[in-house]
C-alpha cells in the first residue's frame, strides 16, 4: 500500500513527517530517519487499530501554494 509523507523541517532542526491517510506525526533528525519513524509509526497504528475504512488506493494529488501575509493568495493569471 502506498502512503504519503509530508516533511517539513521543524523549528527545533528535527525533521516532521506526517501521514495526512491516517493522520500519523513522526520526526527524525534527518528526513531519513523521520521517514522510517514515520513508517514504523504508520506500521503499529494500522497493527493496533486496523486500516482505516475511508483510505482508497486512488491517486493522491500533492499541491502547495503561496498565501501573503495578510491572507491575500497570490495569483499569476492574467499578469
Amino acid at each position: 500500500m502506498d502512503l504519503t509523507a509530508i516533511i517539513k523541517k521543524g523549528q527545533d532542526g528535527y525533521y516532521v513527517a506526517l501521514c495526512p491517510e491516517i493522520d500519523i506525526v513522526s520526526q527524525g533528525k534527518t528526513i531519513e530517519e523521520a521517514l522510517a519513524n514515520l513508517k514504523e509509526a504508520v506500521e503499529l497504528y494500522i497493527e493496533e487499530m486496523g486500516l482505516p475504512e475511508d483510505i482508497s488506493s486512488a491517486e493522491t494529488i500533492i499541491a502547495s501554494f503561496e498565501v501573503e501575509e495578510n491572507g491575500k493568495a497570490s495569483s499569476n493569471v492574467g499578469a
